[in-house]
């Protein structure tokens, strides 16, 4: 990460607090000391004074307790003691700290960002709709509580623009560049990369981890995607048509062959003319060709 987008100094330790239990146990002992102690003094003296004496105990064990926390499976705690970073804990279980230090949670698990598809430009300048699917988590807790200011809305942002320079970056399909690699419809896994490679540098600030991102939605925009579909219906019939005429002129040409290599029926010109004419019209045709019985000779 380069140092001018950081403005925090320092990064992630792990400490590991007392446990809580023992802490609980003297803060319940205390209050309890601190209420029937001066109650027996009062009693026994009738000095009314006591009664601070329960006031203070009482306090302090219930402040001592703002020192319990608990971190769950999953989670972490960030600690602050005025304004100072302190460390992060990241074991199970149920602690004790300093009454007065700060312990923000920050969720360890695995999250899902299924963004809705957004409108952009392809490489040739066609609006296009993508979408992102994004697994990530959060990956070092110091980054990601100060370095950004919200890092959830971080990883959003970031990843609509990530999908937008990947977009810029690659046309939709190569109908009109047949020569190109890489486009957005048939790139596959190696899309799938460059788009987790990009987000994976952009999210590295806020010390965020991506397990995988991926397109989820590809497609024209509703105002060309009408147009874009008879597109692509004209040039897949051409390429039908070029097949099928391929393979038609293939079969004249055996049945030529086969014909005066057997000695069936000797044909001059004009008849290889018309015999190549029929058969073709027949082979290339749409529909299925109506026969017509001719009694005469080829030439009637």
């Amino acid at each position: 990460m380069d140092e001018k987008f950081s403005n925090v100094k320092g990064s992630e330790r792990f400490i590991n607090p007392s446990s809580g239990w023992a802490a609980l146990f003297f803060s319940l002992v205390g209050v309890a000391v601190g209420i029937a102690v001066p109650a027996v003094i009062e009693s026994n003296t009738g000095d009314a004074g006591a009664w601070w004496l329960m006031l203070i105990v009482s306090v302090l064990s219930l402040v001592m307790m703002c020192g319990l926390f608990i971190v769950n499976p999953n989670e972490s705690a960030v600690v602050t003691f005025f304004g100072k970073y302190v460390g992060t804990v990241v074991d199970n279980g149920f602690f004790f700290m300093n009454p007065f230090t700060i312990k923000k949670s920050v969720s360890l698990r695995a999250r899902n960002l299924n963004g809705e598809p957004i409108k952009v430009n392809d490489l040739l300048g066609n609006p296009i709709m993508i979408g992102v699917v994004l697994v990530w988590r959060v990956k070092d807790t110091f980054k990601a509580s100060f370095e950004v200011d919200d890092y959830a809305r971080f990883v959003d942002i970031q990843s609509e623009a990530a999908i937008r320079n990947l977009a810029g970056a690659y046309p939709y399909d190569n109908l009109e560049d047949e020569d190109v690699n890489i486009t957005l419809r048939n790139g596959g896994e190696e899309v799938n990369e460059l788009l987790e490679k990009s987000l994976s540098e952009r999210l590295a600030i806020a010390g965020i981890e991506v397990i995988e991102a991926r397109i989820s939605y590809l497609a024209y925009a509703p105002e060309i995607a009408s147009a874009m579909l008879q597109r692509q219906q004209a040039t897949a019939m051409v390429a039908a048509r070029h097949k099928i005429v391929e393979g038609a002129v293939g079969m004249v040409q055996m049945a030529l062959e086969q014909l005066s290599a057997k000695e069936i029926i000797e044909l001059d010109d004009d008849k290889k003319a018309a015999m190549v004419s029929n058969l073709m019209v027949v082979l290339t045709s749409d529909r299925a060709a109506t026969p017509v019985v001719n009694t005469g000779t080829l030439y009637q």
